[in-house]
């Protein structure tokens, strides 16, 4: 439902500064006996809680949430029936300054919409004969309360002593409170714009400690998007402060660092009337730890519980491995995604930043659609991206746009308004999607044609590259080792096709035509620069390689020789991860897809510093900003952009649905989808499950003397293409809805290769950190003096036992015993 562009808000009189208190608004009104229903349409400028007769209206928190507010405005209708009476009722509301008004970005400027919160209602009362409608006017009055101050990234300060008792209740003295100033507002309100941010669940503290220092320490085990509700009994006027952090120091104390500016604060007050429960409603925080200052007597358990805030969305997507570290890396994308999708898809929920950068949530798309049903919150994203695009003529890396500087068209960012449209429609076979997206998918398009070459190369202007590449400079994380053109090129490639087969779906036969040359033109282009005959690709890194696999920019013979090429590089790096935002997504499907699956494997589980495993080690619950955000020794690497709670590099969480699990969609909404587990990495179970727009699709595997069990669901209305990992008959089998389930032997010595021996080259047993540390041990023993470590990198070919053959004969037989136990007590 849209009204009129120009709407009146009501504010206080003045421009609102730093910390200055929130307003309470209030007005009282006549119901008559007979009123059939009463509801109430309710938004604000800033962050608003709404209350009619002293009763707090819904559960939605942080509403209306953030969108493009000089275009949209998202509105909410509750129906208030059981909360009025006839004779006099009230109504009242508190408006925070919220993404609207308060301090946003790294500069932390004020005012990027609104210069003050302002809010927005309409009370309808309906009776059988008639209609009342009670707006927002100059008849309400405004005030202060408790809500001393409020800010995203500073915190909230709330003291209870100053909460005018009834305010929201007929009857109250409102005689020193002011008229309401008019603020007239051009934009659209729209109702139920996004869906609501609400509270998931409550943690319960795993445990409070006293920090070195002395301080008062809680730890909820769990990083989060949220807050800590308190209930508490104290003498009137004690002030309570929260601080809240992704982590502790080494020493036990409170680390800061990831949140840089952002103060996270929290400050009660009490009233000193028996036990009080309170929580903030006008903030919100990324962490896992709070230190509390000034508490009353002994902190328990019982008296905190972290608040999970996040967007409504259904979960769709589950998974599991018989490796704990996987099934946690899992977890910990889950829990990602969650911590970012609050009202916006976010890059990260605890410093002075929480932008809705584009190259983020592209990166991350496939796993999103998996894991949740997205359309809304995304939904609604892509309509405030596509509102700013057609007013600045271009995509904004962030949306909604505040970023201190301008916008360019950038490959993997920009892009994201192709390439997230045809991800969402691919999921769910809407094509009201791709209509509603169309034009500004034509957009974009058309704003880099310009920008190529002669030969069709976008080889000019800015661009991110393969972001956060371990490998760059930490003062240019832009500075990968992948040729920047490269990525733009390559992606470009990508999105027009995709663009292309839009067209296609939506019937504009001209349009699909035009952007399929458009994106020959560009892949041979990309070839031409880029590619020798053999398929050497001119940036040697593992992007540089993930790129032109994934995105059929190859022949058949130059990809089979860029995926060996692409393997030896992951081993060269010793299965350590060497891709930023625009290969991982990609480098795991791209090694599998080219025969090498137990390359990605050993990539995805090497645990060495970077790597996907490296901050599961190290107790990671949700996924990095950088791989090596945390170091060894505990400490954050203080590059300044160190969150621990950043959800893009979890997009590898895709190739463990499809490759691990077994799931892949092959058709719009998943009509059809194939069932092919890749085995490997020593694991010996898996699933995955996603409730399709069908219904449950599921994916069951697990290794049991020997033989491989194998269970799949098929949805009503769609049909699945089973490839039994390693089945003795090569079996391809088509089957329709239901139930199914295959049981076979698998090959003989099956799961031996992952065993180590003494017949092992040393390469081998090297990366493998528990047996190679019991083996340094056992060479040290024998080969006193000798440098063995220097000497195994040069012996990575030589098995294991082979350097027994450097012994006497009469110690040889010793030391390959020795060896051996080392193997076998890893």
């Amino acid at each position: 439902m849209m009204t009129n562009h120009t709407t009146t808000f009501i504010s206080a009189s003045a421009p609102s500064g730093e910390g200055d208190p929130a307003p309470y608004f209030r007005r009282e009104f006549r119901v008559d006996p007979d009123l059939r229903e009463a509801t109430l349409t309710v938004t604000a400028l800033g962050i608003v809680e709404p209350y009619v007769n002293g009763a707090r209206v819904g559960d939605e928190v942080l509403a209306p949430g953030w969108t493009s507010y000089r275009h949209r405005v998202g509105t909410r209708t509750h129906d208030v029936t059981e909360l009025v009476a006839a004779g006099g009722n009230a109504i009242g509301a508190i408006v925070g300054e919220g993404w609207a008004v308060g301090a946003l970005t790294w500069e932390n400027n004020r005012h990027n919409y609104a210069d003050r919160p302002a809010l927005h209602l309409t009370l309808t009362l309906r009776y059988d004969d008639r209609a009342e409608t009670i707006s927002s006017d100059e008849s309400f009055t405004v005030g202060t309360g408790a809500v001393l101050s409020s800010g995203l990234y500073a915190g909230e300060h709330y003291d209870a002593r100053a909460e005018p008792s009834g305010w929201a209740e007929a009857g109250f003295d409102d005689s020193a409170w002011q008229p309401a100033t008019p603020l007239v507002w051009n934009a659209e309100l729209i109702d139920d714009a996004a869906p609501p941010i609400v509270r998931h669940e409550a943690l319960v503290p795993v445990a409070i400690t006293t920090s070195p220092s002395g301080r008062t320490i809680v730890d909820f085990g769990q990083i989060l998007s949220g807050w800590v509700r308190l209930t508490v009994t104290g003498e009137t006027g004690r002030l309570i402060t929260l601080r809240h952090a992704e982590l502790l120091t080494p020493e036990g104390e409170l680390e800061t660092e990831t949140l840089r500016s952002a103060a996270a604060t929290d400050r009660y007050v009490l009233r000193g009337e028996g036990a009080e429960t309170w929580e903030p409603r006008f903030t919100f925080h990324g962490f896992r730890y709070a230190e509390i200052e000034g508490w009353p007597g002994t902190l328990e358990i019982d008296d905190l519980r972290a608040v999970v805030v996040h967007s409504e969305m259904e979960r769709r997507g589950w998974f599991e491995s018989s490796d704990p570290l996987l099934s946690r890396l899992h977890e910990n994308v889950l829990w990602s995604m969650r911590g970012n999708f609050v009202g916006v898809p976010t890059d990260c929920p605890q410093r002075d930043e929480r932008l809705g950068w584009t190259g983020d949530m592209n990166a991350f798309a496939p796993t999103s659609t998996f894991l949740y049903d997205v359309r809304g919150v995304l939904g609604s994203w892509l309509q405030d991206l596509a509102i700013e695009q057609h007013e600045t003529g271009t995509v904004p890396w962030t949306v909604p746009d505040v970023l201190p500087t301008s916008s360019s068209a950038a490959a993997l960012w920009s892009d994201v308004a192709v390439s997230l449209p045809w991800q969402l429609y691919q999921e769910y076979g809407e094509i009201g999607i791709l209509e509603r997206s169309y034009p500004s998918m034509v957009a974009y398009i058309d704003e880099v044609e310009p920008l190529l070459d002669d030969d069709g190369l976008w080889g000019s202007g800015f661009q991110f590259g393969d972001w956060l590449d371990p490998d760059a400079p930490a003062s240019n994380p832009a500075g990968g080792k992948t040729d920047r053109y490269l990525v733009a090129s390559a992606y470009l490639v990508k999105t027009t096709r995709e663009l292309a087969s839009a067209a296609h779906v939506l019937g504009r036969a001209d349009d699909e035509v035009r952007f399929t040359e458009l994106a020959q033109r560009v892949r041979d282009a990309f070839r031409n620069e880029f590619v020798t005959s053999n398929g050497r690709i001119i940036s040697e890194s593992a992007t540089g390689y993930a790129l032109p696999i994934m995105f059929d920019l190859l022949d058949d013979r130059q990809r089979e020789l860029a995926g060996r090429r692409l393997a030896e590089i992951v081993e060269a790096s010793d299965y350590t991860i060497a891709t930023g935002f625009a290969g991982t997504p990609l480098v795991t499907h791209a090694l599998s897809s080219t025969g090498h699956t137990e390359a990605a494997y050993r990539l995805l589980t090497q645990t060495k510093s970077p790597s996907f495993l490296y901050p599961v080690t190290m107790g990671a619950t949700t996924i990095w900003e950088r791989w090596d955000s945390v170091l060894p020794d505990g400490r954050v690497n203080a590059t300044g952009m160190t969150s621990l709670n950043h959800y893009a590099l979890g997009a590898v969480a895709d190739w463990m649905h499809q490759n691990i699990g077994g799931l892949r969609r092959t058709s719009p909404g998943w009509k059809t989808f194939t069932v092919a587990p890749e085995l490997g990495g020593g694991q010996t179970a898996a699933s995955a499950r996603h409730l399709t727009p069908l219904g449950l699709a599921e994916s069951r595997w697990q290794v049991i003397d020997g033989a491989l069990v194998l269970d799949v669901i098929v949805p009503d209305g769609a049909s699945a293409t089973i490839r039994p990992p390693l089945h003795p008959d090569g079996l391809e089998q088509e089957v329709a809805a239901g139930s199914h389930s295959w049981r076979y032997d698998l090959p003989l010595g099956f799961g031996k290769e992952d065993q180590l021996s003494l017949q092992s080259p040393l390469k081998d047993v090297q990366r493998d950190e528990t047996a190679w540390a019991g083996v340094l041990a056992v060479l040290r023993r024998f080969f006193p003096g000798v440098p063995i470590e220097a000497a195994g990198s040069h012996l990575g070919g030589v098995p294991l036992g082979m350097l027994a053959e450097r012994m006497p004969e009469e110690h040889r037989e010793h030391l390959r015993a020795a060896l051996q136990s080392a193997l076998d007590t890893r």
